[in-house]
């Protein structure tokens, strides 16, 4: 991989680590379902005025920005909501990699090597790890939501893996126009339109640091620069780079946050750690993407 390929990477890394000290902070004056509006209306409008649409066929687009915008984020901003931690939420979200690396055979046959498949095994015990060590405060519907999260965002990979080379940015700004709509419509029915209206006028500063954080830096540049890497490379090769997040998320949500950081969660950052870097040096599949 060309390093300047490997600094884009990183980079992504950093703001999607931050992102979820962000998102907490937001959740606190916010409901998930109004912060995932809020995100999308902001990422799409007024972009969306002078962003063409991709040369892709819409619906392509429409599954782009249901399920890796909508779907995914709604159900990690509730399950943050629910209980779980920043750093936990983001360690858990990393189990996109084994759905992604299964996915990835399913679809377009990209059968793991043996070293990715022990990388992967290692990686997971650090998440089951977890599993066994959350405690009483965090509910097993907040543990289900970020998996759900998890889930979602595979399957937008492999979604981004079949739209294949495009402009990223305005593929961004056109999802996050189809996400929103049913956001808001679900949100006027589960939160109701007073609570809305008190989030949105009782908004502070942070608050809106927090929402332009999700916007401007974990959407726009996150998602075009992220995607943009899945057209260049394998989906296997790319996915295990997030194992890193949740080890920087979880340094921001004790710093930050006040996180409490026991031995488990270090021994299970090592765990998953050591499985990123066994996939990393281990061969990558060669595959052709299928024809629409």
């Amino acid at each position: 991989m060309p390093p300047l390929h490997t600094l884009l990477i990183l980079a992504i890394v950093a703001v999607w680590s931050f992102n979820f000290v962000a998102i907490k902070i937001g959740l606190e004056g916010i409901s998930p379902l109004l912060l995932c509006t809020l995100r999308f209306i902001l990422t799409s409008i007024p972009a969306i005025f002078f962003v063409k649409k991709p040369n892709i066929p819409f619906k392509m687009i429409f599954l782009y920005g249901i399920v890796l915008f909508a779907l995914q984020f709604t159900l990690l901003f509730s399950g943050i909501a629910e209980g779980i931690d920043p750093g936990l939420a983001s360690l858990l979200l990393q189990v996109q990699v084994f759905f992604s690396a299964l996915l990835a055979y399913l679809f377009y046959g990209e059968k793991p090597h043996k070293e990715k498949v022990i990388g992967g095994i290692i990686a997971f015990s650090g998440i089951v790890l977890v599993a066994i060590n959350i405690s009483a405060n965090t509910t097993k519907l907040g543990l289900f939501l970020v998996l759900g999260a998890a889930l979602s965002w595979s399957f937008g990979n492999v979604i981004s893996k079949k739209i294949g080379k495009t402009d990223m940015i305005a593929l961004v700004i056109w999802a996050s126009l189809v996400a929103w709509p049913p956001l808001l419509v679900v949100s006027l029915f589960v939160d109701g339109p007073s609570q809305i209206y008190q989030d949105l006028t009782q908004m502070n500063l942070i608050s809106l640091s927090s929402v332009l954080y999700i916007t401007y830096m974990s959407t726009l540049f996150g998602y075009s620069a992220w995607s943009w890497l899945l057209q260049h490379h394998n989906m296997q090769t790319i996915a295990p780079f997030t194992l890193m997040v949740p080890i920087f998320a979880m340094m921001f949500s004790v710093l930050l946050l006040g996180e409490p950081l026991q031995t488990w969660k270090i021994i299970a950052a090592s765990l998953v750690i050591l499985g990123l870097c066994i996939n990393l040096i281990a061969p990558s599949s060669k595959v052709k993407i299928p024809p629409e």
